[in-house]
């Protein structure tokens, strides 16, 4: 059951790299075909309506939204460690995904990302406006993970779990931006979580920008 994988995404989008991380935390194989969402979104038209990526496909099965695709690919892999056994610690994970897509998504990555790193990078301004917006709008997110992590249930630097495969190349991105890695300095416990999964290997192997330099 887990073989015939293809992944079908933006090389560039933090989405289409936690399902990239969570691949080789499964040790799962998966074809790939790059799709530019924002240039050609009428590409995606025969793997979903929503031109959004990623999209697994599974066989003739297709699967879109990365939360659902993460529990999909710890179940048919029997990667079971990285589902939490005890109900509330479950429930902080899924809170979890629900902080980063509503919460931090847009804020730390459509605007202190993007225009803080990834603007530059394709030879377009800088625009402060917009990073300064996202480090507002991003911070009762970052306050209530910090607060997750406090508790320890997930997030603890111990054991591995799908929120922080889900996390982790969210705060990738936001500390490739100077006042990004400002801002979570003032979260402790969320800090000392990402002191420790930063340097991760899963991370390292799917560094869409190798050799950029970092803050």
């Amino acid at each position: 059951m887990a073989d015939g994988f293809t992944l079908i995404g933006f090389r560039h989008s933090v989405y289409t790299r936690i399902v990239r991380v969570a691949l080789i935390e499964m040790r799962l194989q998966a074809s790939y075909v790059e799709v530019d969402p924002f240039s050609d979104p009428s590409a995606l038209d025969r793997f979903t309506p929503l031109a959004r990526v990623p999209v697994l496909r599974h066989g003739d099965f297709t699967l879109t939204e990365t939360a659902a695709i993460l529990r999909y690919l710890a179940r048919v892999s029997g990667a079971m460690h990285l589902l939490p056994d005890e109900s509330q610690a479950l429930a902080r994970m899924d809170q979890v995904f629900g902080i980063v897509d509503t919460s931090l998504y847009w804020p730390l990555v459509r605007q202190v990302f993007s225009n803080g790193f990834y603007a530059p990078l394709m030879n377009e301004p800088f625009d402060a406006d917009q990073v300064a917006a996202g480090i507002k709008a991003g911070r009762p997110g970052l306050k209530l993970l910090d607060t997750i992590a406090a508790e320890g249930l997930v997030l603890d630097g111990q054991g591995l779990t799908l929120a922080d495969l889900h996390l982790a190349p969210v705060m990738d991105y936001l500390t490739r931006v100077a006042v990004g890695a400002e801002l979570l300095a003032e979260y402790p416990d969320l800090s000392a979580w990402w002191s420790g999964m930063s340097g991760s290997p899963l991370l390292q192997e799917t560094d869409p920008f190798p050799g950029e330099e970092r803050p």
